[in-house]
């Protein structure tokens, strides 16, 4: 008899960069995304010898270095059954190997603590009746994943050969997501790159920052319009780190317009020359959310062989600020 996936541990395989070198294996852990636990968690599974580095376990106080290779072992959660809800969806591309979905902005991917229902997850489920658990029992199928308050679109996979061709297609930067985003002030130059390493903030652990002790994440961008106060941008992601283009842009001054976490709503309207406050105050009554919507997916599919390019137009919402801006805001 096999083992179902979510019964298996999640292993879990980094290479540390040696800009890293020094940090205290728990410490490095405990700020990477693709971990997601917290450092007493992490301290834990050192102390079970699920963690190793160059397959030695080591204490949790071990100062890593460039080159060791890092591999944790994370036991199966007894996490809650997914159920299927029948939710609405928007989907863009289906075939029997994946499904490229528009995810509409107040829908969490994946089930978390505290949104057990309500998930894309849970939708998903109810459309396909099952979905690959390579990805973890509690995230089944989802090959990457958008903020709960982000729109746009993203690929969900529909078996195991997929979701891992998928992935590995992430990893090698295989798979172009391209962004628009309505940021505060106006930037210079209007196209560039941001690259700033991100980790999870010290001060607040929902949160990432820039940080020394951070992952590698690079940023593209390039203006599509520009009004008096904001700039209208479409962003090419060269990585993927959690919150990567709100904390880019947020560093560089310029936050995501209508962002309650990094600067760009009540930070911004009390900051913001007086003469443009009424207008802001209309903009964030219509945007109760950060205006930022992933507008694009090229990738190659990874049965068929086909290219993929997949399109989505901003919701209502977001429209509505840009013909708001339109009329006022330039």
């Amino acid at each position: 008899m096999t083992t179902p996936d979510s019964m298996r541990p999640r292993r879990v395989r980094i290479e540390v960069d040696v800009s890293h070198s020094t940090e205290r294996l728990d410490r490095y852990l405990a700020d990477l995304p693709e971990i997601d636990l917290t450092r007493s968690r992490i301290q834990t599974l050192i102390a079970d010898g699920l963690v190793t580095v160059n397959g030695e376990i080591v204490p949790k106080n071990h100062r890593v270095r460039g080159g060791e290779t890092v591999v944790v072992t994370i036991p199966p959660a007894a996490g809650p059954h997914l159920d299927g809800e029948d939710i609405p969806l928007d989907i863009v591309y289906e075939d029997e190997h994946l499904v490229v979905v528009n995810k509409p902005a107040g829908m969490v991917t994946h089930p978390a603590p505290g949104s057990h229902s309500g998930t894309l997850v849970n939708a998903m489920i109810h459309h396909l009746g099952s979905l690959p658990e390579g990805g973890g029992a509690d995230r089944p199928g989802i090959v990457h994943r958008l903020d709960k308050n982000t729109s746009g679109l993203l690929v969900v996979a529909r078996s195991e050969e997929t979701h891992r061709a998928l992935q590995t297609a992430v990893r090698e930067r295989a798979i172009k997501r391209t962004y628009i985003a309505l940021v505060c002030g106006n930037i210079t130059p209007e196209e560039g790159s941001i690259e700033l390493p991100i980790g999870r903030s010290r001060r607040d652990r929902k949160k990432m920052a820039v940080s020394g002790h951070g992952r590698a994440a690079l940023t593209h961008y390039a203006l599509l319009d520009r009004f008096r106060s904001y700039d209208l941008l479409e962003v090419n992601l060269h990585t993927g780190r959690t919150h990567q283009i709100r904390v880019h842009f947020s560093h560089k001054g310029h936050p995501v317009f209508g962002d309650p976490d990094y600067g760009g709503r009540h930070k911004w309207l009390r900051g913001m020359f007086g003469p443009e406050r009424p207008l802001a105050r209309r903009l964030l009554e219509t945007l109760d959310r950060q205006a930022l919507h992933a507008s694009r997916l090229e990738f190659v599919h990874p049965v068929t062989g086909k290219a993929l390019s997949l399109t989505s137009d901003p919701p209502e919402d977001f429209r509505t600020v840009l013909a708001m801006l339109d009329r006022e805001g330039r």
